[in-house]
């Protein structure tokens, strides 16, 4: 996964044998893996599912055990012949994880979560107005007051941020925060001591539908409408960055010439017509809302309907405020994409919302910082 740790390409969950100096390491991760994604095992349980030998399970549960990365649970409930096996589970409430979502146009929200993606405490600040250096500073005095609400030792800050976000959390154009260029990871990480891992916004939420939100196999497509437009997307377990870490910048596609200035130097962007701010502005012009969030909703299928054909992803899911989302918007979009691309993509097509609601960037960025630290997704 490229997000802070891994190269372009990286499959999102551990895969496979490496080269002999990263073998024990990687061996930990596939163990983390299988306890974050199946639950509890016994020490025989995961060296038949991992392929792993019993010594080289027993000696690595030792060392995670020593870490407080996973406990021990006692025997399973049911009775069995001879002595039981003791389960290992993951300590998810070992360490705490900071998570910030900058993606909405007047607040910066964050959560101290444990490491199931469970929010301990939450926190917000008003973010209007705030551009350049104010909104970094912004960010770095949220991040700090979250990590002193947590009871436990932090894990890791993980970011989501608009705009196009370098593997070293570095935010290289960000126009609605007025960031060009902004090393948004560094600043925090040397404001707080702490870990922190920054993505795009839409490439969290992505995360976030893969990890934590039931998202099916097959390609997937989130879109994230909140204070700009942008997409992400998994294809066969890999999260797509594109040249110079810029796909799913879909927000900055001109769909009318005639259109509105956007923060980015252009008219006409989809990002008008679709951004939050833009369009709650044109529904309270509006006389017919219905219709207006239909016609958005057409247009923006027409916008998506070539990425979706292109690409045959099996999910398309928007997030962002449900009362804009979720019914007309929702309901037009799907039916431009069945219209436009071929019967043999768009009948296995699910367009949805989002299972996680207004926490999917939030629970994104804990994701974020436990594929960082831990090796897990």
């Amino acid at each position: 996964m490229t997000i802070t740790t891994a190269p372009v390409g990286k499959r999102l969950r551990a895969q496979g044998k490496v080269r002999q100096e990263d073998a024990r390491r990687h061996h930990r991760t596939v163990l983390l893996q299988h306890l974050f994604r199946s639950g509890s095992a016994s020490r025989a349980d995961l060296a038949r599912t991992t392929g792993l030998t019993r010594v080289t399970v027993s000696d690595l549960v030792a060392e995670m055990l020593a870490d407080g990365l996973v406990e021990e649970l006692g025997a399973p409930v049911e009775a069995r012949v001879g002595k039981p096996p003791t389960m290992v589970g993951m300590a998810v409430d070992s360490s705490h994880i900071v998570a910030i979502d900058l993606s909405a146009d007047d607040k910066m929200s964050g959560a101290v979560m444990n490491l199931a993606g469970t929010v301990v405490h939450r926190a917000e600040l008003s973010s209007v107005g705030a551009q350049g250096a104010a909104a970094v500073a912004l960010t770095t005095e949220l991040a700090k007051s979250l990590v002193a609400m947590a009871d436990r030792p932090v894990l890791g800050i993980g970011i989501g941020s608009p705009g196009i976000v370098d593997d070293r959390g570095t935010v290289l154009d960000a126009p609605n925060l007025g960031w060009h260029g902004t090393d948004l990871g560094g600043e925090v990480a040397r404001a707080t001591g702490v870990p922190v891992h920054v993505a795009n916004d839409a490439n969290v939420a992505a995360l976030a539908e893969h990890t934590y939100g039931g998202a099916a196999d097959g390609g997937l497509m989130v879109l994230r409408i909140g204070f700009g437009v942008g997409a992400g997307l998994i294809l066969e377990g890999v999260l797509l960055h594109g040249h110079r870490a810029a796909a799913g910048e879909i927000g900055h596609v001109t769909v009318d010439d005639d259109g509105d200035a956007c923060a980015c130097g252009r008219v006409g962007c989809l990002e008008t017509l679709l951004a939050v701010p833009r369009l709650r502005a044109r529904l309270a012009a509006a006389d017919d809302k219905a219709g207006l969030l239909a016609a958005t909703g057409a247009r923006l299928g027409e916008v998506l309907a070539p990425v979706i054909g292109a690409l045959n992803v099996h999910e398309l899911v928007l997030t962002g405020p449900l009362d804009l989302l979720d019914g007309p918007l929702r309901d037009a979009v799907t039916a431009t994409l069945r219209r436009r691309v071929m019967a043999v993509t768009s009948d296995g097509l699910t367009v949805r919302t989002s299972n996680l609601g207004d926490d999917v960037v939030l629970v994104g960025a804990a994701g974020l910082v436990l594929a960082g630290e831990l090796g897990v997704s």
